[in-house]
């Protein structure tokens, strides 16, 4: 396990390096002028060279990336070209609206996914069916478009649930979980689906076994032989299918997110792309990478939890 970690703190390196350098290039394609945005539209060209040249916006691309990764490596992520306040600021800021909503959307996708699909493999018939069906129905639609969906029937017709809106934890739980409730639900609707079908699948496969029946033939009661046998060795294939879906999440949150204007990561990679803050960009870049990275040590790291015969390296 430490080699492990060892090798992906390493990897980790290397990850953030090539995704800082494909978002700094691709962002310098996206058609735009920070200074011109600043200054407004009445400005004249000498205030915006000057402003370019105060921002360092008139050096070459690879000489203002060279800029950024050295400061990176201090830790220093750089500021905004619009507020002036240090990224990392404006990302811890953030980060608990989006850690809010992807810990409860994997909860979510993890404990009902889990538990529709074993409920579908032991009692198959119909539920087996309609799973599928809602399956490619999770699969389809997109998260936005269902978020869209929750706000105008279920908050705006049905006025169960609140639109928009975010309160911290600290404040008011319960106002807290009662804003999040639309977003997870958007968020977790395909991940839900995606999980159920494949523990649907590990389980029927693993119910088919020959020990299988030798416990049934001993007469160890079924519901000893599902949560002590059935859901343990259907976990591990199901367990890269979670992580997958977490990692995925991260793209759904950046559109739930503006959907109900909740004041996360998402809302502010979106502004700073529009505004063409490229430091702003880079750092939620760096941060998303770096929680891919987490995910999957995690994910590595709970297999040889669950099946020590598994060897990670």
């Amino acid at each position: 396990m430490v080699r492990l970690i060892v090798n992906r703190l390493l990897l980790s390196i290397v990850l953030v390096v090539i995704s800082s350098i494909a978002i700094f290039f691709l962002m310098s394609l996206v058609p735009g002028d920070p200074a011109r945005s600043i200054l407004g539209a009445a400005a004249t060209p000498d205030s915006i060279e000057r402003l370019r040249q105060q921002l360092g916006l008139d050096q070459p691309l690879l000489a203002q990336y060279g800029s950024w990764l050295l400061g990176a490596l201090r830790g220093d992520l750089g500021e905004s070209v619009f507020t002036g306040d240090q990224v990392v600021t404006l990302i811890l800021a953030r980060v608990p609206v989006t850690a809010s909503l992807i810990l409860l959307s994997t909860l979510v996708i993890a404990a009902l996914g889990t538990a529709l699909g074993l409920l579908s493999a032991v009692r198959g018939g119909v539920l087996g069916k309609v799973l599928d069906v809602v399956s490619l129905v999770g699969l389809a639609l997109p998260s936005y478009w269902v978020a869209i969906l929750l706000v105008a029937l279920v908050a705006v017709a049905l006025r169960i649930f609140p639109a928009t809106g975010y309160f911290a934890f600290a404040d008011d739980p319960g106002r807290w979980l009662l804003g999040l409730i639309l977003p997870v639900a958007a968020l977790s609707l395909g991940g839900v689906t995606i999980v159920a079908k494949q523990m649907r699948d590990s389980a029927m496969d693993v119910l088919a076994r020959d020990y299988i029946r030798v416990l049934r033939a001993t007469g160890v009661r079924e519901s000893s032989i599902v949560l002590k046998h059935v859901l343990r060795n259907s976990a591990l294939p199901s367990l890269t299918v979670v992580g997958l879906t977490v990692v995925g999440s991260l793209t759904g949150a950046v559109f739930v997110e503006n959907v109900f204007v909740l004041p996360g990561l998402g809302t502010l990679v979106t502004q700073a792309t529009t505004s063409h803050d490229l430091p702003v960009v880079l750092g939620v870049g760096v941060f998303f990478t770096l929680f891919v990275i987490v995910v999957n040590l995690a994910i590595d790291l709970l297999y040889g939890v669950l099946n020590p015969k598994v060897r990670v390296s």
